[in-house]
């Protein structure tokens, strides 16, 4: 293969990404790319100075995730950063002073390059996303991830899209879940924010007696180094860790067709959320909004999201019969154009087409089908459950067992512009007290409490918000 020949063609590259419905890792397809240079050094030059926000978790491994809610967070420069990961003296008054290096992690998750460069334009180009077959995508609709050893994000499921992630510098460990393992992972909306629905389990340490249907997950876990490009795709949950002293990574989210049906289900979620935690005692000390949500927006502006939603779900839906009708008078681009978003889809919806067909063992057939064509090999190989990987050849990528995770992480991910938060008071006690028992070792009815989280984590159960955006839905069509 010559030194400008890649494994796949741009159309075979979107091809793989659209339609695999398992992690999958693209070797050799960013060799080129200037964006590999994109270590701390380069971009410290880069950004001249210029101050970033981290947020700052604690090296432990508790049995709670450490949600972003229960972080703290710091405004400092990569050359900071830095000094501060190699142990140098100057960060004994810096801004990571009171960060000992060997107890915390510092984390600048999801900063949008567009944002971070928006005077250096010119280094979108560094980032090449049209070699996946998504032309004029870049940069600019990419965000940045830069941490130290132990940063990592707790298990969720992006509600919108498909991910793409290239490692720059050092590497990260994914655990990855697929979207039928949604009930033993515990969803809540708790903290909330938009497209992000988070595992009550810390997947790294879970606790057997709160989380028993945990041990039915399955697990596919894999090492990401540089050069290397993730698919996650479609609802499927993730847990992130840097295992490296520092880390640089860089995705961009791929909008797809199913995420106008994930809107409404999004604006309903908000808007139940929302009202429900606003009639709360203000004095309530549960930090229910994460950092990365502004404020509880208003019911009538949360109605209003809802509208939308519901019209853009329908013209959506037009459109779509139109490009049947007239196939090349759509945009061969309507699926690729970049969310603005947090992020991907939610679970419970099929993509489209997956739900015209009527029998399971259809649906079965066609997914084998289009497995067989997919090209796994030494260009592209398939992140396996984790009972397969040791029997798996070409999975040089993919991490056997979970024995070498690093002792003390767990944590939040995702990071917008807003600022410190600490801890989030969640109900997760999960022992009832020996006087609070009958005599049959089942809670005692009269003595049992149910939070307001309690109850939010059954009405926005994503099984529930499916089904009511599809009622929703056909009310709004009659």
């Amino acid at each position: 293969m010559g030194a400008d020949v890649k494994p796949f063609t741009p159309e075979k590259a979107k091809e793989v990404v659209m339609s695999l419905q398992q992690p999958a890792v693209f070797c050799n397809m960013v060799d080129d790319w200037p964006a590999l240079q994109w270590n701390t050094k380069y971009l410290s030059a880069l950004l001249d100075g210029k101050t970033i926000q981290f947020r700052i978790g604690l090296k432990t491994m508790d049995l709670v995730p450490q949600f972003e809610t229960r972080c703290s967070y710091v405004e400092a420069t990569l050359q900071e950063f830095l000094a501060w990961s190699c142990g140098e003296p100057s960060c004994l008054s810096g801004p990571f002073s009171c960060y000992e290096y060997s107890k915390y992690w510092a984390y600048a998750d999801y900063k949008y390059i567009a944002r971070l460069f928006e005077d250096k334009a010119e280094v979108f180009q560094d980032i090449k996303w049209s070699d996946f077959g998504f032309p004029g995508r870049n940069g600019k609709e990419s965000t940045l991830w830069i941490g130290s050893e132990g940063a990592n994000t707790p298990c969720h499921l992006d509600s919108y899209g498909c991910n793409l992630v290239l490692q720059v510098q050092g590497r990260k460990r994914w655990h990855l879940f697929p979207p039928g393992d949604t009930s033993f992972l515990y969803p809540t909306r708790i903290p909330y924010e938009e497209s992000s629905i988070f595992s009550k389990v810390n997947v790294a340490n879970p606790d057997p007696k709160c989380f028993p249907e945990f041990r039915n997950a399955t697990a596919h876990v894999v090492t990401l180094g540089p050069g290397q490009v993730l698919l996650v795709p479609r609802h499927w949950w993730h847990y992130v860790e840097s295992i490296d002293p520092v880390t640089v990574s860089i995705n961009s989210w791929i909008e797809l067709d199913a995420d106008h049906e994930a809107r409404v289900e999004e604006a309903i979620t908000r808007t139940l959320v929302c009202a429900i935690k606003s009639a709360e005692n203000p004095s309530s000390a549960d930090l229910w909004l994460n950092p990365t949500e502004v404020e509880a927006t208003s019911h009538d502006i949360n109605l209003q999201y809802l509208n939308s939603a519901v019209s853009a779900y329908f013209k959506s839906r037009k459109a779509s019969v139109s490009e049947e009708a007239h196939p090349s008078s759509i945009s061969a681009e309507k699926m690729t154009s970049a969310s603005h978003k947090r992020r991907k889809r939610q679970v419970g919806t099929e993509p489209e087409g997956c739900k015209l067909l009527t029998h399971e063992a259809d649906f079965s057939t066609v997914k084998a089908e289009k497995l067989q064509k997919i090209p796994f090999g030494p260009h592209l190989i398939q992140v396996l459950p984790q009972s397969q990987e040791t029997s798996s050849k070409g999975a040089r990528a993919v991490e056997s067992d979970y024995r070498d995770l690093i002792h003390g992480n767990e944590g939040g991910h995702f990071g917008k512009l807003h600022c410190a938060r600490k801890q989030l008071v969640m109900s997760n006690d999960c022992e009832t007290p020996a006087n609070q028992m009958d005599s049959d070792g089942s809670p005692n009815a009269s003595q049992t409490t149910l939070s307001t989280n309690d109850l939010l984590d059954c009405l926005v159960n994503p099984r529930v918000i499916s089904l009511v955006a599809q009622l929703l839905l056909e009310r709004t069509r009659i």
